[in-house]
């Protein structure tokens, strides 16, 4: 991965955390974190 491609995932994502907590007050951004936490739940049962 080139430091532009890098950078230009950096600013998608820091866009989508901004939009998320101007338009819904940060609501998204929790969800997915509870479902990743989740997630990592599931995983480290399968392990």
């Amino acid at each position: 991965m080139t430091n532009r491609l890098a950078l230009i995932l950096f600013l998608i994502i820091v866009a989508c955390i901004a939009w998320d907590l101007i338009l819904n007050g940060g609501r998204a951004s929790v969800f997915l974190g509870k479902e990743m936490f989740e997630f990592l739940d599931w995983i480290a049962f399968w392990r």
